[in-house]
């Protein structure tokens, strides 16, 4: 259940991301001035460190120098005419001159040192102050300091502070001559507490200027997005319902800005539009009811003429034999016609919206059967061999049997037509929810631009290819019809030279959405080896179903 939550919390985060170019902008812009302030502030916080160390350092070098000058020369005054100094005496006034001279905000702790590997005529007590820890005198240090080349050397250590808290420090350490008494080093050791304190202040300053900075650039930023998507977003939702078929939705126009400019320039378009649309739907309305209207009034004609061809053609044997024949071509050009007329007052109930269904459950693989049966006699005469492969399943679906005939009647015709003597394949699978029939032929094919225009009305793939099933352009249009009428799908599959498939798909439950087929498009082959030359294929029929 957590998963669930977090993945949900995940896609939600993803489609606002992916839905608002607000929220990508200001998230963009707040992550951009985040990485430069911090880049910014680190930057200054190092160079203020580094300027408040050395600061300090110089100060605590010139302090030591100071402070080892001082000593040494109240060593050399202390010598007397005779050669003599009271060394340990000398001693104590060179601490306090020490103490006198090196002093710290943060406390200055000394120590003077003797020298290691000398041998003398006196020796002075090594002295070091109270709160001193030797251990932070390194021996790295002292052996720097020993060289006595004249110069101060420096370390930065840590101090164990009363509080508990280690504060920082720096030991700087230089040598001076007592005379009878050889080199002593003397180490000044400086808490640097206050410069520490310092710096925490201007980090912790930079840190709360650098957050405020950032969150003001988000929100200026929010807001300037706002202001310049406001209008944008408007536009969108503008298009969304001119899409939707809200012709008369405009956007605001105000000002004289670019976003006025483009308002007014988007609401002439749309104006343009829904005049043009306005224009077509006009021409369209009356078209339809040209077609309808026109198809109506031959009906009449139509019946007379129908009646008079019959009893010529019933006739047609007491007749010469131009006679006859013309009364035979009467005959078949009135059969076309009554066909074609047949296809227009169809399309025009379509395009009126007065088409219903009658839908009962019904046994698709009999159906096809049945239309097979219908068409074998053509297919015999073009030599194409009709198989049936019908593996077995939920056949049964709510639909209408005389659509889905006429859907069956004029893709097997097509087949018929463009399938150049080869076997036609009709496929007949289902599962729980769907049921599919395709109609495979290995005939010419078609490229992809005529694959574009197949399901046009009045189009035909080749028009000077002479058809035996008709020929009007209007069959597939209607299949089309059909299918969408049950709520399925009529898909079309060709290549050049490979022949055409085109498969229908219909849910089994009358008002159900068909999400996938149960016939791949195109179907795999039904038999091993070459598929022209093998027999013909018995369908398999589920024993509920026979």
């Amino acid at each position: 259940m957590l998963t669930f939550t977090w993945r949900s919390l995940v896609q939600r985060a993803r489609r606002l991301w992916r839905g608002s170019l607000q929220l990508r902008t200001v998230a963009i812009t707040v992550l951009l001035s985040t990485v430069a302030v911090t880049i910014i502030s680190g930057y200054m916080s190092l160079s203020i460190a580094t300027n408040l160390y050395e600061a300090r350092k110089n100060q605590a070098i010139a302090e030591a120098r100071q402070a080892t000058v001082s000593a040494q020369e109240l060593f050399d005054s202390s010598v007397t005419a005779s050669g003599t100094i009271d060394v340990e005496a000398v001693n104590r006034t060179a601490q306090t001159t020490i103490r006198s001279v090196a002093s710290s905000p943060g406390g200055t702790e000394f120590a003077i040192l003797r020298t290691p590997g000398q041998t003398t005529e006196v020796t002075m007590t090594a002295t070091q102050t109270r709160a001193l820890d030797l251990s932070v005198i390194s021996d790295e240090l002292r052996e720097q300091v020993a060289q006595d080349d004249g110069q101060l050397y420096t370390q930065a250590v840590t101090l164990n502070a009363a509080s508990g808290r280690p504060d920082p420090g720096l030991v700087v350490g230089g040598v001076f001559e007592v005379p009878t008494a050889g080199q002593y080093e003397l180490y000044l050791v400086y808490n640097v507490r206050d410069v520490q304190q310092t710096l925490d202040f201007v980090q912790q300053t930079l840190v709360i200027g650098s957050l405020l900075l950032v969150g003001t650039i988000g929100l200026v930023t929010y807001f300037v997005t706002r202001l310049a998507i406001g209008p944008v977003r408007i536009a969108a939702e503008t298009a969304e319902k001119l899409a939707e078929g809200e012709l008369d939705r405009r956007i605001p126009e105000k000002g004289e800005d670019v976003i006025a400019t483009l308002a007014r320039s988007f609401n002439r378009m749309a104006d343009s539009l829904q005049r043009q649309i306005t224009q077509l739907a006009t021409l369209s309305r009356v078209q339809q009811r040209f077609v309808s209207d026109v198809s109506h009034e031959l009906r009449t004609p139509l019946t007379t003429i129908r009646l008079a061809g019959d009893v010529l053609y019933e006739q047609r044997d007491q007749f010469s034999p131009t006679t006859a024949r013309t009364a035979e071509l009467l005959h078949a050009q009135v059969d076309r016609f009554e066909s074609m007329l047949a296809d227009l007052l169809e399309m025009s109930r379509y395009d009126a919206g007065a088409v219903d269904i009658d839908a009962e459950p019904t046994n698709l693989v009999r159906l096809v059967e049945e239309s097979l049966d219908a068409l074998r006699p053509l297919a015999d005469e073009k030599g194409s061999e009709l198989r049936l492969v019908a593996p077995g399943g939920y056949f049964e679906a709510d639909v209408d049997a005389r659509r889905i005939r006429r859907i069956l009647q004029n893709l097997l015709g097509n087949a018929v037509d463009h399938g150049e003597g080869r076997p036609i394949v009709v496929h007949v699978d289902s599962d729980a929810t769907a049921v599919a029939i395709a109609v495979r032929d290995y005939g010419v094919g078609m490229d992809a631009g005529q694959l574009e225009r197949v399901f046009d009305r009045f189009w035909r793939a080749d028009p000077s290819r002479q058809r035996t099933t008709g020929g009007t352009g209007l069959g597939l249009a209607i299949a089309t019809e059909d299918a969408q009428l049950h709520g399925g799908t009529l898909d079309v599959w060709s290549e050049p030279g490979e022949g055409s498939c085109f498969r229908l798909t219909l849910p089994r439950e009358r008002g159900a959405t068909v999400h996938h087929s149960p016939v791949d498009l195109p179907p795999a082959e039904p038999l091993e080896g070459d598929l022209l030359g093998a027999d013909r294929l018995a369908p398999e029929r589920d024993e509920k179903n026979a």
